[in-house]
């Protein structure tokens, strides 16, 4: 059985490695872990059509869309965790926009290199990256509006504690939208324990039910699932880590991996947001005519 920090370490050297890989491979292996295969998308969802999207921050490592479902408006303080190359905080900050703010966190320093530079890059002076451990968020208490995620929980060791700062960081009547692996039955032992599995974010996975009870452990309210598909690991990649009779049982066994987008609330009033100065008419007018003229005055 793998310690905490030997996985973390599992991962951190994995996505420090994805982060100067060609986004195509990450694309055809078990969301970006190098395992081997052939050409097909395990997980990632297309971005594309998505206002805010950037190509260079879009590794291919997601299972799902969460900023789509996150209800983020204009003026709110979004929190990415696992924000990898940028990705969702891009996106995120089309919605809440020049007023708000967004936070991506991640652990490996390579992620956090390129999201600065993609952030430069844009010329985003509301989206910052901080390095940390999403088990223990570099947030303050009772300070963000909206958590996104993107196929990163079923990453880290203690999911409990990963709940619990999540609560922690949200206001009142904040709420999250987070795009996860999870399973409906037990997988076999050696795809548990594999390294370049749990990198590829299946072997991580636990019970959907359970996932959600940990949601509702941590206080969270109306724990939804908004969007659920199921993920097919081709014969190929499960034969690197099963027997042609495991995979047989395997198959016969009836489990399922799924990629979910859970939603929740934290309890609470919403807080108001402070209502955007308006300009009068009257000015509006003045400042259109004086500007027409060649008098300087604008």
């Amino acid at each position: 059985m793998q310690t905490a920090e030997t996985i973390k370490n599992i991962v951190r050297e994995k996505y420090a490695e994805i982060a100067n890989q060609d986004k195509a491979l990450n694309e055809t292996t078990c969301c970006g872990s190098g395992a081997a295969g052939g050409t097909y998308t395990i997980m990632a969802d297309s971005y594309a059509n998505l206002p805010g999207y950037n190509p260079d921050a879009d590794l291919g490592l997601g299972c799902g869309l969460p900023t789509e479902f996150a209800h983020i408006e204009a003026g709110d303080t979004v929190l990415d965790l696992g924000s990898g190359a940028g990705n969702d905080a891009f996106v995120a900050r089309a919605e809440t926009g020049a007023e708000g703010k967004v936070i991506g966190v991640d652990f490996t320093p390579a992620m956090i290199q390129k999201a600065r530079a993609n952030a430069d890059k844009l010329g985003f002076n509301n989206v910052e990256f901080r390095q940390g451990d999403i088990e223990d968020l570099p947030v303050s208490d009772n300070s963000v509006d909206v958590v996104v995620s993107n196929c990163v929980l079923n990453l880290v060791p203690d999911k409990t504690k990963v709940f619990n700062e999540i609560a922690r960081v949200l206001r009142p009547g904040g709420h999250f939208s987070i795009s996860d692996v999870v399973l409906v039955g037990e997988l076999p032992d050696s795809l548990r324990n594999a390294a370049e599995m749990y990198a590829g974010c299946v072997s991580g996975a636990i019970q959907m039910d359970d996932y959600l009870k940990l949601a509702r452990k941590a206080g969270f309210e109306n724990v939804t699932v908004q969007k659920q598909k199921p993920i097919l690991i081709p014969d190929n990649i499960l034969l690197e880590y099963l027997t042609a009779e495991q995979l047989k049982a395997f198959v016969a066994s009836g489990t399922g991996i799924f990629s979910v987008t859970v939603y929740a609330e934290k309890p609470g009033e919403k807080r108001e947001r402070a209502a955007k100065p308006k300009v009068s008419l009257q000015k509006l007018a003045l400042k259109e005519a004086c500007c027409g003229t060649d008098s300087g005055c604008c």
